[in-house]
């Protein structure tokens, strides 16, 4: 058994910096049988669904909370369980983007920097408008997310196509739907 440091401290080494070791936009090599170039484009595009999603995920929470009317409760809930759906998809994309050897955007304000997504007003909105601002944010990530898995597939990188396709079209599909189908004016009890 060999003894540790004859000066060893249990206090935390506070206030530490450290240089940059891999810059955002650039890709490591990892022998993962898909070029530089693929790999590189392929983190570029999922950086930009990768943003454009934490601020879909941050509208919302933002909307879940400001829920009001007589569709409160069932709105509030689905909010919820849509942005809980959300916050698993960047988790997911982050890592397909490390997994390729890229850097994932994961500080708040660098991903305002480069979201598509328009910034929502800080007050609260009527609620059709909400879930039209929902519906818009879904709608331009399904349009980027559909064009880079049509690219990353044209290029070989069938994983990216994969997550693109199966998890963050098909979900974004589907919160669309639901959303979509509150903002319809039908009656409850037709006479």
């Amino acid at each position: 058994m060999t003894a540790g440091p004859k000066h060893a401290s249990s206090q935390p080494w506070l206030h530490q910096k450290g240089e940059v070791t891999q810059e955002f936009g650039a890709v490591k090599q990892f022998p993962i049988g898909l070029s530089h170039d693929t790999r590189k484009y392929s983190c570029q595009r999922l950086n930009q669904v990768l943003a454009d999603t934490q601020i879909l995920y941050g509208l919302y929470k933002k909307h879940h909370w400001a829920m009001r009317g007589a569709t409160f409760y069932q709105l509030h809930l689905l909010l919820d369980k849509h942005a809980g759906e959300q916050l698993e998809l960047v988790d997911t994309i982050a890592e397909r983007a490390q997994t390729l050897g890229g850097v994932a955007v994961g500080d708040s304000r660098h991903v305002a920097e480069i979201t598509s997504i328009p910034r929502p007003p800080d007050g609260v909105e009527a609620v059709p408008a909400m879930l039209a601002r929902l519906l818009k944010a879904h709608e331009t990530i399904l349009t980027d997310a559909r064009d880079a898995a049509a690219r990353t597939s044209e290029m070989g990188d069938d994983g990216t196509n994969d997550l693109l396709v199966s998890q963050v079209i098909r979900t974004g599909e589907l919160h669309a739907w639901f959303l979509a189908e509150h903002l319809v004016d039908t009656p409850l009890v037709r006479a």
